[in-house]
């Protein structure tokens, strides 16, 4: 299988996808491999990826998405690696995908979350809601991506490998000025020990060699650990990782007491509703979020704070009762 999976990545790297999706699907390749009792998968038929399909859906439950995933990542395999086109009519089925209301957290409540954060994870947060980034955009943000007299912070390689800019929040404007600086300085130390070398995009370390140490390079929200690099034998240092953000945001959300489910993708969510909320044009929102067709963006018309629109007959019954001036008992019994 080893083989099988060097060739996968190969392909993908090839095409310029994303580490996000290179991963996904090896590990669909994998699953996949061994439902079908470790045969390799030109021995396998479609009625395999059928049942491997049926598996996911009433077995393990997925999400429509992840199962459109799953056959996405099996006939990239067919068609890229194996070069077999794999008849998908008739046999294969993607899965309907439902529309979701996205979770959406008031003003009041991002304070109270953001209150309850551990103090070096506030900036991360601010700039998921102030920003409207996704945690891995806030993350992988360069000094040289932070422009502070513009109030602009520019996201390299965003979803979709797209560049964009986005609003950087005059209330961070002093944190990310000592951010910068820490950042620096920390640059420096590394320096100083023989260290201080910086993970580049793609072929950059060729093309720029000192940009390796430069500081303008480095990770606005370095990690506090260096690691080793076998393929360069240098000692580098990478930003903060996701999953640790990501439990203190869940930590933060259980001790604000909110009941609402709160992930780092809800900050987002809270931007973009917040936006509209004031009055912004929904064109403007979906270019600060970078998505690249607006009815994307327009999910989020489904959560702002007008209601439904409708009035309960439960509530004019209230009132009338309430008008007539009659006792509420027979309201309450019913309540």
């Amino acid at each position: 299988m080893s083989r099988l999976l060097a060739k996968l990545r190969s392909a993908h790297r090839v095409r310029h996808y994303s580490r996000r999706t290179e991963k996904a699907y090896v590990g669909w390749v994998r699953r996949y491999v061994h439902f079908c009792e470790l045969r390799h998968p030109s021995e396998c038929t479609e009625q395999d990826l059928q049942r491997f399909l049926e598996h996911l859906s009433t077995v393990r439950a997925v999400a429509p998405s992840t199962q459109n995933q799953a056959l996405a990542a099996l006939l990239f395999l067919y068609r890229a690696v194996l070069g077999e086109e794999r008849d998908a009519s008739g046999v294969l089925v993607r899965a309907k995908r439902g529309v979701r209301v996205p979770n959406v957290l008031s003003p009041d409540e991002v304070a109270l979350v953001v209150s309850a954060l551990d103090p070096k994870f506030r900036l991360i947060v601010s700039l998921l809601y102030g920003a409207g980034l996704r945690l891995n955009e806030a993350l992988e943000l360069r000094v040289k991506d932070v422009d502070l007299q513009r109030r602009v912070l520019v996201i390299r390689s965003g979803k979709g490998d797209k560049d964009r800019r986005t609003v950087l929040p005059d209330a961070l404007i002093e944190t990310l000025r000592s951010q910068v600086t820490a950042a620096r300085q920390l640059h420096q130390r590394d320096l100083a020990r023989g260290a201080g070398y910086i993970p580049l995009p793609r072929a950059l370390a060729r093309k720029l060699p000192g940009a390796v140490r430069d500081w303008r390079w480095s990770w606005l929200l370095p990690a506090n650990r260096t690691f080793h690099d076998r393929a360069s034998g240098h000692t580098m240092r990478y930003h903060v990782h996701e999953t640790t953000v990501q439990r203190a945001i869940v930590a933060a959300g259980l001790a604000s007491g909110i009941h609402k489910r709160v992930t780092a993708h809800t900050f987002r969510h809270s931007f973009a509703t917040h936006l509209l909320r004031s009055g912004y044009d929904i064109r403007t929102v979906q270019e600060l979020l970078g998505h690249r067709d607006v009815s994307t963006t327009m999910i989020y018309l489904h959560v702002l704070d007008r209601g439904p629109g409708v009035r309960s007959p439960l509530d004019a019954l209230a009132s009338l009762a309430k008008s007539a001036r009659s006792p509420e008992v027979p309201l309450r019994r019913l309540l």
